[in-house]
C-alpha cells in the first residue's frame, strides 16, 4: 500500500533538496580532509613523515616568519642557523656601510674619524640613488666628508685622529689659531645633523607598517625633526617638495638588500639604522662634552 505524502511537502523540493544535502555533506568531508592535513605534527603522533624517518625526527612550521623545529628525541633544542642576507655581507650595500661605522666605535668610548669617514662615503653610495631628495643632502655632505678627510690627512693630522681629539684641540678659544677654512668640528657637527636624519629615515622606513605612512612622508618626518629646524624657510619649503618624489618603501628595500624578501630587508635595514643610532649616540654625547653642539 502506498503512503502518499503530505501535501504541504512538494515533491518538486524534495528533488532540490536531495542532491543539495549530498552537496553540503561533500563540503562537510573535503573540510575534515582538510582540517586533518593542516594540523600537521599533532601532539601524539608517532610520525611527521610518511617515508622512514632519518636517525631524528625534524617537524617544522612557520610562525611569524622564523622556522621552528622540534626534535622528537631526547636532548636540548638547538636553534637553526638562519643565513645572512648578501646584502649584510662583505660585498653588500649595508655591509660595506656598517663595518666601517662600527670600526669607529673605539674601546675607549671615542669615534675614529677615519673610519666614521669612510662609513660616510659608503653611506653616500647608498644614498645617492634614492632621487632628488638625497641629491641636494648627499652633496653637501659628500663636500663636508671631503673637507674632513683633508684635516685628517693633513699637517695636523695628529689633532684629528677621533672625535675626542679633534674636540680638544678646537675648543672654544683654541680654534681660531687654525688655519683659514671651517673648523672640523663644525663640519662635524653638520655631518652628525645628516646622520641623524639618514638613521630616522631608514629605520621608519624599515619598520612602517603596512597601510601607514609612505616612505617618504616617514623620511619628511625625519627631515623635520634632524634637519629643518636648522635650515632656512626656502631650503625647508623645497625639501618638503622633493620627498613628494620620494621612492616607494618596497624599492627602497630592494635598492638595500636586492634579491631579498622583503622581511629580511626589513630586517637588515633595521641593523644598520641600529648602527647609525650608535655611532650618531656617542658623537652626540663627544660633541656636548665639548660644548659644540650650538655652534651652527
Amino acid at each position: 500500500m502506498q503512503v502518499a505524502l503530505p501535501q504541504r511537502v512538494p515533491r518538486r523540493w524534495l528533488r532540490s533538496a536531495i542532491p543539495l544535502a549530498v552537496f553540503t555533506l561533500l563540503l562537510v568531508y573535503l573540510w575534515a580532509r582538510s582540517l586533518r592535513a593542516l594540523s600537521g605534527c599533532r601532539p601524539g603522533a608517532q610520525s611527521c613523515i610518511a617515508r622512514e624517518p632519518p636517525p631524528f625526527q625534524v617537524c617544522s612550521r612557520k610562525r611569524w616568519g622564523w622556522e621552528l623545529q622540534v626534535r622528537q628525541q631526547a636532548g636540548p633544542l638547538e636553534a637553526p642557523e638562519r643565513e645572512e642576507p648578501q646584502c649584510l655581507g662583505p660585498q653588500g650595500m649595508l655591509g660595506r656601510m656598517m663595518r666601517p661605522f662600527r670600526a669607529s666605535l673605539n674601546p675607549e668610548r671615542d669615534v675614529e674619524l677615519s673610519q666614521y669617514l669612510a662609513g660616510w662615503r659608503e653611506l653616500l653610495q647608498f644614498l645617492t640613488p634614492l632621487g632628488s631628495i638625497f641629491a641636494f643632502a648627499t652633496s653637501e655632505a659628500s663636500a663636508k666628508v671631503t673637507a674632513l678627510e683633508a684635516l685628517v690627512h693633513g699637517p695636523e693630522a695628529a689633532h684629528y685622529t677621533s672625535l675626542a681629539t679633534m674636540v680638544a684641540w678646537e675648543r672654544p678659544g683654541i680654534a681660531p689659531r687654525l688655519s683659514a677654512g671651517c673648523p672640523g668640528s663644525l663640519t662635524m657637527l653638520l655631518l652628525h645633523r645628516a646622520l641623524r636624519w639618514s638613521q630616522l629615515c631608514l629605520h621608519r622606513v624599515a619598520t612602517g607598517m603596512l597601510g601607514g605612512p609612505d616612505a617618504g612622508a616617514q623620511c619628511s618626518d625625519a627631515y623635520g625633526t634632524a634637519l629643518a629646524p636648522h635650515h632656512p624657510w626656502f631650503v625647508r619649503q623645497a625639501a618638503h617638495l622633493a620627498f613628494l618624489a620620494f621612492p616607494g618603501r618596497g624599492r627602497l628595500l630592494e635598492l638595500a638588500c636586492p634579491g631579498s624578501k622583503e622581511a629580511e630587508a626589513r630586517n637588515a635595514l633595521v641593523r644598520a639604522a641600529g648602527t647609525l643610532e650608535d655611532v650618531y649616540n656617542r658623537t652626540q654625547g663627544l660633541l656636548a662634552d665639548g660644548g659644540l653642539l650650538e655652534l651652527a
